[in-house]
């Protein structure tokens, strides 16, 4: 039966990478004038046609997205914190995310052509390697947040590649919302790693890509000596519901 399906996941892969790139050319003139507008107001109106890319990419490529709530909807902007398992996750992000927002992305993946341009327009861009441009990331994303964008950060800092639903946090964004009192709204995305995992491109496949959104933790009256008391606490509410759809080895400490 492998003999058969491996030709097929082929044929399916192809497909998919093909109306991907489709959809992305169409978009890019768009997007190049929004860009003229700015980071801000043009970033904002980048995030509509990256929207219709999803909203188009998703179904055709066979996969449905669903969203389940434990909260109650607002439009109050926030700093969103998702677990990551996959690239896929970035996608996802566009469909389901209330606009406007802001992921925090590597820079590395602004050097990707065609699909760079598009991707250092729309995310606050973080180059590990040096202080002075993760403090530069930190001011833009603080900007943002006064301006009424929320962000959207993965805390694990890459994808998670491990048998635990998640790898220790860094402390950015538990920081930046101390310091600027905006709630910790946690995300699940529950089914990424399964759609496109680890091995490859090639192991792509069709089906359900669920989002859970957690009651969001306030950090009203918090200071910076409370970082790794918010921290744990928001770590314990994600690993705590992903072992509710998964299963996992015994838990492990966040570190």
């Amino acid at each position: 039966m492998n003999f058969l399906l491996k030709p097929l996941r082929v044929i399916y892969v192809i497909y998919a990478a093909a109306v991907f790139l489709g959809i992305m050319f169409l978009i890019l003139p768009p997007i190049f004038l929004a860009s003229l507008l700015g980071r801000q107001k043009g970033g904002n109106i980048i995030f509509y046609f990256l929207r219709f890319w999803a909203h188009a990419w998703f179904p055709l490529a066979g996969m449905w997205v669903t969203r389940k709530y434990l909260c109650e909807r607002d439009n109050e902007p926030c700093i969103y914190v998702v677990n990551h398992r996959s690239y896929l996750d970035a996608a996802i992000a566009v469909k389901v995310m209330r606009l406007p927002f802001r992921p925090l992305g590597k820079v590395e993946m602004s050097r990707i052509p065609f699909f760079g341009f598009i991707y250092k327009n729309s995310v606050v861009p973080v180059d590990r390697s040096s202080a002075a441009a993760r403090a530069r990331s930190v001011r833009e994303m603080m900007t943002a947040l006064k301006a009424g964008i929320s962000i959207l950060v993965f805390p694990e800092g890459t994808t998670n590649d491990t048998d635990q639903p998640l790898r220790p946090f860094h402390n950015g964004a538990f920081r930046m919302a101390i310091e600027l009192q905006k709630p910790i709204k946690p995300v699940l995305y529950l089914d990424a790693g399964h759609r496109l995992p680890h091995k490859g491109p090639m192991h792509l496949s069709p089906g359900k890509c669920r989002v859970v959104f957690l009651p969001p933790i306030p950090v009203t009256g918090m200071t910076l000596e409370d970082i790794n008391t918010l921290k744990q606490r928001v770590f314990d509410a994600m690993d705590t519901e992903l072992r509710k759809y998964h299963k996992y080895p015994t838990l492990q400490p966040i570190g």
